[in-house]
């Protein structure tokens, strides 16, 4: 490092005055206030079930796509189940229960339904108890609901194998943790005029950078700006998914913030990005919640008509984007059935006018939704 110069943002003398330039921002800002405000104005004229099986979906997506960034999957049937159990909504059979699922669901959920609670160091640290359920981070045990102690070493965030390591970012030492958290909190809870989109990228880069646990520091970061995110929308409820997002453009979310990181506390070129991909989240979500409203439409069409639970759970998977084509051995299997109770099952709803054959006919006889 050289005399005077700070190799990363907390060693400069004006940490953590952040800086960026308001003007060059105001586009994109303006764009995803809108986007946010149309998006919440489309779910005001749908139903309650609607509303909620689209909540379902979003947070669905953010659950598992927020520890997909970190490399983590987690199985889609079990954070639906977990996330449905708390949001009250039908959706038949739940997989079993995960502790560490739950764990992420319990986050996500309190930091976008109790967006009116202050963020508090005890918050974070809860946050971070529900994440590790068993002190265990891939293999390696580690504190759990309680702050770094670099007992290790300095916490750096590395790439590449043991022998030839590189290093991304190197955090603030242990000994400063209570300060900077402190420091931290204070700003969140207290800076008022700050436009809340601005704040929540903002909220999420600092944190990121003061890194105060062993592991889990980018999952809460990304909760800590879904917070900040359901102040701006003043509203528990939430029909986009941020992470899922950020996930696909993985890439240059991390290098932005290995950028960021070891610049002069500018933050322009990070909101500039964090907004356009938040605007990018709300413009994916208005095609999920049409295929969400449109499988809801479907249902409500055909409540009264008695289906068996195969056939519930075939037209589900259909409604959601079957892959290829359904043909009577994948309902078999789909359904866990025989051929024949599957050719059954099919016939019924070809005579309800729910399927229809498609044009291939003979032993390649295929079907799909007759809508």
């Amino acid at each position: 490092m050289k005399s005077g110069d700070s190799l990363y943002v907390w060693q400069s003398p004006t940490w953590p005055q952040w800086r960026y330039n308001a003007s060059a921002l105001m586009p994109v800002l303006a764009q995803a206030h809108q986007a946010l405000g149309q998006l919440h104005g489309r779910m005001r004229d749908q139903g309650v079930g609607s509303q909620a099986h689209a909540m379902l979906e979003a947070l669905t997506e953010d659950v598992l796509k927020t520890s997909e960034i970190e490399g983590e999957h987690l199985n889609p049937d079990t954070v639906r189940s977990s996330i449905a159990t708390r949001l009250g909504v039908d959706i038949g059979a739940l997989a079993p229960a995960d502790r560490h699922v739950d764990g992420v669901v319990e986050m996500i959920l309190d930091a976008t339904r109790s967006y009116h609670t202050p963020l508090t160091a005890q918050r974070l640290t809860a946050w971070h108890t529900e994440l590790f359920p068993t002190e265990q981070s891939t293999l390696t045990t580690i504190r759990v609901g309680a702050w770094r102690d670099d007992s290790e070493g300095p916490m750096q965030v590395v790439s590449g194998p043991v022998y030839r390591q590189r290093v991304h970012y190197e955090a603030p030492s242990a000994d400063r943790l209570p300060v900077e958290i402190a420091n931290f909190l204070l700003w969140f809870e207290t800076d008022q005029e700050l436009d809340p989109l601005i704040k929540a990228g903002l909220a999420h880069l600092w944190f990121v950078t003061i890194h105060p646990f062993d592991d889990g520091n980018g999952r809460i970061a990304r909760a800590i700006g879904d917070l900040a995110l359901a102040r701006a929308d003043q509203s528990t409820q939430r029909f986009y998914s941020l992470s899922a997002q950020i996930q696909k453009e993985r890439k240059d979310y991390y290098a932005l913030l290995e950028k960021t990181q070891k610049g002069n506390l500018e933050a322009t070129e990070w909101l500039n990005w964090f907004l356009a991909c938040l605007l990018r989240a709300l413009q994916e979500a208005d095609h999920v919640l049409s295929n969400v409203l449109f499988k809801a439409n479907f249902w409500r069409r055909w409540a009264g008509t008695p289906l068996n639970t195969r056939q519930s759970k075939v037209i589900n998977r259909l409604l959601d984007g079957f892959e290829g084509q359904l043909n009577n051995k994948k309902w078999a299997a789909l359904g866990k059935c025989s051929s024949d109770t599957a050719l059954r099952d099919i016939n019924d709803l070809i005579a309800l006018g729910i399927l229809r054959r498609t044009e291939q006919g003979g032993r390649s006889t295929n079907y799909a939704l007759a809508i």
